[in-house]
């Protein structure tokens, strides 16, 4: 990779590229949070720098969509937690603004469901561990 990171997420596109966003480069302080992302083409065996995400996060997910696009939830940002998400869209190497989720979480799952919708789970908010789920509908924000 061209930058050192942890904590953070690797994604699988259909072109056959890889989606890595965020993570960090410091120590247990988060105050090296990463939102810079890197793409890693297999058949070249090179990365380039893609657009960056906004926030920084870490502890974060990563989810393809039917679409191709690719939605980020949560994580932390240096010592928050975030309800904040993402949408990376290859073709245009770009990242899209969505609805926040209800709750702020990171280290929490996001799983794919056979409509399209993901399904938000558990995680950590700042000082517990939510047992609330959420489901992001993508057809709301294409």
């Amino acid at each position: 990779m061209l930058s050192a990171r942890y904590a953070h997420t690797a994604t699988l596109l259909p072109s056959g590229k890889v989606l890595v966003t965020g993570g960090y480069n410091g120590g247990y302080n988060g105050y090296n949070t990463l939102s810079s992302c890197e793409l890693y083409d297999p058949s070249l065996n090179t990365w380039i720098t893609v657009a960056s995400m906004s926030p920084a996060r870490r502890d974060h997910t990563a989810t393809l969509l039917p679409s191709g696009k690719v939605l980020v939830t949560g994580g932390y940002n240096m010592s928050n937690t975030l309800s904040s998400c993402e949408l990376y869209d290859p073709s245009l190497n770009t990242w899209i603004t969505v609805a926040n989720m209800s709750s702020r979480r990171g280290d929490h799952t996001a799983t794919l469901l056979p409509s399209g919708k993901v399904l938000v789970t558990g995680g950590y908010n700042g000082s517990n561990t939510p047992s609330t789920c959420e489901l992001y509908d993508p057809s709301f924000s294409m």
